[in-house]
């Protein structure tokens, strides 16, 4: 199914709720080049859609553990020399800061502990240069825990010493692409609430990337959030639509409240450059299990789309507020140091 146009109307009642809302993009994925910043520009559609932060993608598992570094040199770089739209977040006041600013804050985002390698003290500096949350396992098993895509045997002993310097300082722990039985060991041992930073109920729709009611139970009885993605294959048979997408998040209201749900688009900003990484890398993205060129996203150009369609299915401003930022916000002032 193709998108409605981002233009549908929106009410007076929607654009007055995001103006003054935090607007969290909890996952977006600029291209993964370093020294490369032709798209970054384009975080401008962001911004222009009412966001003010949203979570870069550094690095996934596919890639050496260092790679993360020099994405991180990169992003930030470019960003500080534009001061006039971006912000970079250290801390959760630079979040208000950028939303009374007008400017879009800019953090990052680890999809995958390959990053650590065998030390755990590396999380430290990945935080220091940025990175706010960082998930188990990329759909594929690594030294700290297992795959949905995988035999997952479980949380590793190493995997609980990473997810021990991840709390000592501030990294929210992340379950999405992770396995079931590692997603569960992880949030029990966990003493900070986790995220599943873009993950759709698999009720909906059934894909190993996609997490059962239990795990998004035992999310959010951690206090944590599950951020709804934008990616096709995800919400349905390649669709992309805003009914698909509010379908998902009304889905995880209804079933844990409307405290613990979010927005993790997970919008892929050069369309060429996922199609190579899924046409090159089958043993992440099998085409049996759906993936293969073309996928389809829903784009930030939406946000006030979604926002929108909540408040005519009956959702308060409140709830909808915590939707578009507020439940992420929550979960920042609790974790980050």
């Amino acid at each position: 199914m193709n998108a409605e146009p981002a233009s549908a109307a929106i009410s007076a009642r929607a654009t007055e709720l995001l103006a003054d809302a935090i607007v969290w993009d909890n996952h977006a994925c600029m291209p993964v080049r370093p020294g490369d910043v032709e798209f970054l520009d384009q975080l401008e559609r962001h911004r222009r859609s009412g966001a003010c932060f949203v979570s870069l993608n550094v690095s996934f598992d596919r890639f050496p553990w260092h790679f993360g570094f020099k994405m991180l040199a990169t992003f930030r770089s470019w960003i500080k020399r534009h001061p006039e739209r971006y912000l970079l977040v250290n801390e959760v006041g630079d979040i208000h800061r950028a939303k009374r600013e007008g400017k879009l804050g800019v953090a990052f985002d680890l999809e995958g502990a390959v990053a650590v390698d065998d030390l755990p003290e590396l999380v430290e500096p990945y935080y220091a240069l940025g990175v706010r949350w960082m998930l188990i396992a990329y759909n594929l098993n690594n030294r700290v825990g297992g795959g949905c895509q995988d035999d997952d045997a479980g949380l590793t002993e190493f995997g609980r010493r990473v997810i021990d310097e991840m709390a000592r300082v501030g990294m929210v722990l992340c379950c999405t692409h992770t396995g079931y039985r590692t997603a569960r060991e992880a949030i029990e041992y966990s003493s900070n609430p986790v995220i599943f930073s873009h993950s759709n109920p698999r009720a909906l729709w059934d894909h190993e990337r996609n997490i059962p009611d239990d795990l998004i139970v035992a999310c959010a009885q951690s206090s944590g959030v599950i951020n709804v993605n934008g990616i096709g294959i995800f919400l349905g048979d390649n669709d992309n639509s805003t009914e698909a997408i509010v379908r998902h998040i009304d889905y995880v209201a209804s079933l844990v409240g409307p405290d613990h749900v979010g927005l993790g688009l997970d919008f892929v900003f050069d369309a060429s450059e996922l199609d190579d990484l899924v046409e090159n890398n089958p043993e992440l993205f099998p085409p049996e299990k759906g993936y293969g060129k073309g996928l389809r996203m829903v784009e930030p150009e939406r946000i006030p789309v979604i926002a929108e369609r909540l408040l005519q299915l009956g959702w308060d401003d409140e709830a909808v507020r915590g939707l578009l930022g507020g439940n992420n916000l929550r979960v920042a002032e609790q974790v980050w140091r």
